[in-house]
Order: structure tokens, then sequence, then C-alpha cells
């Protein structure tokens, strides 16, 4: 059988990063696991970020991990449940809540930070090759800031036309 994605290209770059960010996260889910810790791979950007930022409100959380509202408000009911994380009113703006790690959140950290160094340098072995691949998202995620691909794909057409 002929696996149609692989061999597509391009045109299945999106799914093949997100097969690939799936395969990643079933393995750190392992690795966890292997270290008698429970904790979900997805729940790292906003535990990390507010980890290294003592207090962030949801929209600061979104854009510092770039997922939408939403996907960011359904992680933060998840570890809010957990007692991982707590969120309060700001002080100055009623409207927006401050979220920031709990004091089961901060230990959960300290308990993981020798994984996260673990995972690292698995990492670190897994994507050595001469295509630095951490190198080429940020340059690719910097060209897509400058213009995105609906915008490229609009003068490709405008041109062809």
């Amino acid at each position: 059988m002929i696996n149609a994605i692989d061999q597509s290209g391009i045109l299945a770059l999106a799914t093949r990063l997100q097969r690939l960010g799936e395969l990643l996260r079933k393995d750190g889910l392992q690795i966890y696991k292997a270290h008698g810790v429970d904790f979900e791979p997805k729940w790292f950007p906003v535990v990390y970020s507010l980890y290294i930022n003592d207090a962030l409100s949801v929209v600061e959380i979104a854009n510092e991990i770039g997922y939408t509202h939403p996907s960011t408000i359904s992680l933060l009911k998840e570890l809010e449940a957990l007692r991982l994380v707590r969120s309060a009113k700001d002080k100055t703006d009623t409207r927006k809540r401050m979220l920031s790690l709990t004091d089961k959140g901060r230990k959960t950290v300290e308990t993981i930070k020798p994984i996260w160094d673990i995972i690292a340098a698995a990492l670190t072995d897994l994507t050595h090759s001469p295509h630095n691949i951490m190198q080429a998202v940020n340059e690719v995620e910097a060209r897509f800031r400058e213009k995105s691909l609906a915008e490229r794909a609009a003068e490709i057409s405008r041109k062809s036309s």
C-alpha cells in the first residue's frame, strides 16, 4: 500500500508536523510515567510559562504558547481542576483573570525538572542531523510572521491569472 500522505510532499506539511507532534507527546507521556510522574506533555507549555513568569493573564498565556484562546482556556481548566494552577481577578482590571502556579504546581515542576533535562537530551539526540529542525522551525515561523501562507497563495494566484 502506498502512503499517500508521505508521498504528497509539501502539501502534507501540516499533517506531517501534527503526526510528529503526536509521536513526541505519546513518548513524552511514557517518559513521565516511567519516572512515576502523572503529567501530560500537553500541559507543558502552560506550566512552563507560568513557572518562568509568576503570573500571566489568559491572553498572555495564549500569546506566549501560540495557542488559540479556547485551547488555552481548555488547558487551564484541566490544570485548575488538578490544582496545579489558580486564577484570581486582576487587581487593576477585574475583567482579567491572572493565573499562576499553586504550591502543588511549583512542587510538580521541581519534581519534573530533572525529567525535562532527560527529555531535552533525548530530543537533542533524536533531532541530531545535518538539518537542524529547531532552526528550520524558527525560520519558518519568522517567515510566516512576515507573510502568511494564505497571503503567499493569494499572490501566486494573482500572478498566475
